[in-house]
């Protein structure tokens, strides 16, 4: 069965700055902030939450059908999604677009700074999600504002349970129009900052929030793992300790591939971010998002 992943194919230009932002950024002066990060390294790497996400779920043998955009630079990016053996049925070119595009800057304690430019993402909504019976489960990640919107309700009209997973896109909604992706979604999938803000823009508690329809509310904590809520109860999911830490870019796209992995093999809501810790320990070893190789023997240990 497949796995219906909506959002952003992107090209990630990732730049390392071997010092500390908290060093260069004064907190009294940022109403004026002019700095400048000189990053001797830099590299471009495929990217984007659809992306990063299908990599690792195909790594894991799962079954990503990616719906996203790239743009007329982006016919090497159907070369790679077709070389995992994925469909590229549901990506569209738009020719009069460059691909979404993701420079990144990493400091030595792994804070990062990013600028992203949607190009071909803002057309996303273009794309319905398609009336298929081999879709069993999906995650609207950060795309499109319209994409986001629109999927949303093409999946509840569909009846196919998904994560909602706002990610950085999370600031470009509402607190009335985060409520209404709640109402559709089945579960919630966010970091400890995202979790925060939620709650401020929808007056809502966790807690509360995982006492209502949804199935679960996941926040990440990074190396601390993640806490998982159900039914008004919190569980801490431990993390897994990386042999090395290289770069944390698509560490949370790769913890969401472990957790569709685990949810479509019908495992529960723990196990499944258990799956998704131990895979974003793999990521973490490895430059850029799709770089790591998740080898039969070496599948989360929950699954075998």
């Amino acid at each position: 069965m497949s796995i219906l992943i909506c959002g952003s194919l992107a090209f990630d230009t990732i730049t390392t700055f071997p010092g500390r932002f908290a060093e260069q950024i004064l907190p009294d002066q940022v109403h004026i902030l002019n700095v400048s990060f000189l990053v001797p390294t830099l590299r471009r790497e495929f990217g984007g939450c659809a992306g990063n996400i299908a990599y690792s779920l195909a790594q894991l043998g799962g079954e990503p059908l990616i719906m996203a955009t790239l743009g007329n630079d982006g016919q090497s990016y159907v070369e790679r999604i077709r070389s995992w053996g994925a469909s590229t049925e549901y990506v569209r070119v738009i020719e009069d677009s460059y691909t979404a595009q993701a420079m990144i800057i990493t400091d030595i304690d792994n804070n990062q700074i990013t600028a992203f430019h949607p190009g071909a993402m803002q057309q996303a909504h273009v794309t319905a999600v398609p009336r298929r019976k081999d879709i069993e489960l999906a995650i609207i990640a950060p795309d499109g504002r319209d994409a986001m919107i629109q999927h949303a309700q093409q999946l509840a009209d569909a009846r196919i349970p998904f994560v909602f997973d706002p990610g950085q896109g999370l600031p470009m909604f509402s607190g009335e129009e985060l409520k209404d992706f709640i109402a559709k979604a089945t579960w919630v999938a966010v970091n400890d900052y995202e979790a925060r803000m939620l709650c401020e823009r929808t007056g809502l508690t966790l807690e509360s929030l995982s006492k209502s329809h949804l199935k679960g509310v996941i926040v990440t904590l990074g190396a601390d793992g993640c806490d998982v809520w159900e039914q008004g109860g919190r569980t801490h999911v431990p993390g897994v300790k990386a042999e090395a830490v290289v770069d944390p870019t698509g560490c949370g796209d790769a913890f969401r591939a472990g957790v569709l992995f685990g949810l479509s093999r019908r495992s529960s809501l723990h196990d499944s971010c258990s799956v998704g810790n131990e895979l974003g320990a793999v990521k973490i070893q490895s430059r850029g998002g799709q770089n790591h190789r998740v080898s039969l023997k070496a599948q989360p240990r929950t699954m075998l």
